[in-house]
């Protein structure tokens, strides 16, 4: 099948679902204006879960203004009546050419501890509603731990990378992107995508040919057949990925928590940085992350200045952000790109960043600030694991086994002022490597010693090739206690046993429970983590 004639299907395909969800009434005799009435063309998620709040987002076929209605239910589905009633219509942006017709809103204001049913979908100008689509969420409990409806306190989540990367995307063969769907199984309360959300750099073909013999066939879109350099093309990016089912069901009943990293712009960049790469026009890499930045900004269901004032257009909002889940955990969600100093060999003595001093200071005082059992930084680069860039390091190791250098000099500051305040219960969590581990962290093996022990968990890819395991970085005395990779390098997602994602239950008595998983769901590797208190 041609290019050409697989992208037809696809948007007929599209088109014929989106009259389909309208009823039977939206066949060739049904009304203009019933078939025109306003379809959500990618499903719709939901971002940033906290205790009373969350951000809604969706697509539109057209002109619109994005409308949301939430219930209170109990945890049997069942609308709560009387004490504890919540019913609400929320209003969000306008829906336009400007913002590629997604739009946002900001849901605030929302009891702690509560389950939602949702039915979301855009009202026109006429005032009409379209096609509306229904999912869930759940709010996590106040800070002072108050349980609504018979909440418990403890929750659960999950956390992966990467996204259809290295020429594998969406096969039909294989039941389509099938790590989602062994997330959605565990019902987990939020989703962190720990960057990579997108591979604008990664051109996909029609059909791959694997190592033996088998042939990987991909849906296709146009805007993933080249490396995307225009704004249309960086947004055709995150359109494609949501044309796969089992991300837009996990999505329906899952929030996510979405960071960004390289792919959404180019590998391994840096702001400033121009690239050597023939298949671009524009090598700029900082024009091609400003395009890439307003469009995974416009599809991340993340909060922005849009969707707080309607209409007010796309303007940049920070991306590093604190989510709060109740007295059990605090997430710290960072950004590792945007301050990041040019790739070098790592061992500059001062002068270098991979946080920034606002971010940097933003994280040490939020973090001393909390009063969460759990502080869980998610970080989008692994902190001790060796990732070259040619003869430069992507990472923040610098492959050397001394003193902190280069951008092992902020993770140093960061360590010892958790130390000096008593910040107890720290967990990072990333993805990056296309592979699983569990690494301790002590300064008994270190070269720096003014930290108290941690733990890192890495997991991915969600769908795309396996590395890995790579060399790790001595300063900061990591152990690895456990690694597992593919069999190959850039091996497929066809078997499911190279594509990893990590699965964390908080029980009532706070105990930290961390699960490294296949696609298939079976579990490589668990520990239990006890508070300190």
């Amino acid at each position: 099948m041609s290019t050409l004639s697989r992208r037809t299907l696809m948007t007929g395909a599209l088109s014929a679902g989106a009259l389909t969800l309208l009823g039977p009434s939206a066949g060739a005799s049904a009304p203009r204006l019933m078939r025109e009435r306003l379809a959500l063309t990618h499903g719709f998620s939901m971002g940033d879960p906290g205790t009373d709040s969350a951000v809604l987002w969706a697509r539109s076929s057209g002109r619109g203004r994005l409308i949301a209605k939430l219930r209170a239910i109990d945890e049997s589905g069942a609308v709560i009546r009387g004490r504890g009633q919540f019913s609400r219509t929320l209003r969000g942006s306008l829906a336009g050419p400007e913002s590629d017709y997604t739009a946002k809103i900001a849901a605030t204001q929302l009891p702690a501890g509560t389950r939602f049913a949702l039915d979301i979908g855009f009202e026109d100008e006429h005032g009409t509603i379209g096609q509306l689509e229904s999912g869930s969420f759940r709010t996590a409990l106040s800070l002072t731990g108050k349980r609504n409806h018979g909440a418990k306190r403890r929750q659960s989540f999950v956390w992966t990378g990467d996204t259809a990367g290295q020429g594998w995307g969406i096969n039909p063969d294989i039941g389509g992107m099938r790590t989602y769907a062994a997330m959605h199984a565990l019902k987990p309360d939020f989703f962190i995508h720990s960057g990579d959300t997108i591979y604008a750099d990664g051109p996909l073909a029609e059909a791959v040919r694997e190592p033996d013999g088998q042939i990987w066939r991909n849906v296709l879109t146009e805007e993933v057949t080249k490396v995307a350099e225009t704004l249309a093309e960086f947004r055709g990016r995150h359109r494609y990925n949501l044309l796969d089912h089992n991300v837009r069901a996990l999505y329906s009943e899952v929030p996510i928590i979405a960071q960004w990293d390289d792919h959404e712009t180019h590998n391994n960049w840096y702001p400033g940085e121009r690239i050597d790469d023939e298949r671009y026009t524009v090598r700029e890499v900082d024009v091609l992350a400003a395009r890439g930045r307003r469009a995974w900004q416009e599809y991340q269901p993340i909060a922005d200045t849009r969707s707080l004032r309607p209409g007010s257009g796309f303007e940049p909002t920070r991306i590093y952000r604190k989510i709060s889940r109740g007295p059990q955990l605090d997430l710290f969600a960072l950004d590792m790109r945007s301050f990041k100093n040019p790739n070098s060999d790592g061992k500059e003595v001062d002068g270098t960043s991979i946080l920034g001093e606002e971010q940097l200071q933003w994280l040490i005082r939020e973090l001393a600030a909390s009063t969460a059992t759990w502080k869980v930084i998610l970080n989008d680069l692994p902190l001790g694991i060796v990732v070259p860039d040619g003869a430069a390091q992507e990472s923040i190791a610098n492959a050397e086994h001394g003193a902190p250098l280069g951008r092992e000099l902020e993770l140093a500051r960061l360590l010892a002022e958790l130390k000096r305040r008593k910040v107890r219960n720290v967990v990072f969590l990333t993805a990056d490597v296309h592979y699983c581990a569990a690494h301790h962290y002590a300064p008994q093996r270190a070269a720096f010693t003014d930290f108290e022990p941690f733990w890192e968990f890495v997991a991915g890819p969600v769908n795309a090739g396996s590395f890995g395991p790579n060399p790790m970085d001595g300063t900061f005395g990591p152990e690895v206690v456990f690694a597992q990779a593919g069999r190959a390098p850039n091996q497929s997602p066809r078997d499911g046993k190279s594509q990893y994602f990590g699965h964390v239950e908080l029980d009532e008595d706070d105990q930290f429970n961390v699960s490294l998983r296949n696609a298939l769901g079976e579990v490589v590797y668990s520990t239990s983590l006890q508070p300190q208190r």
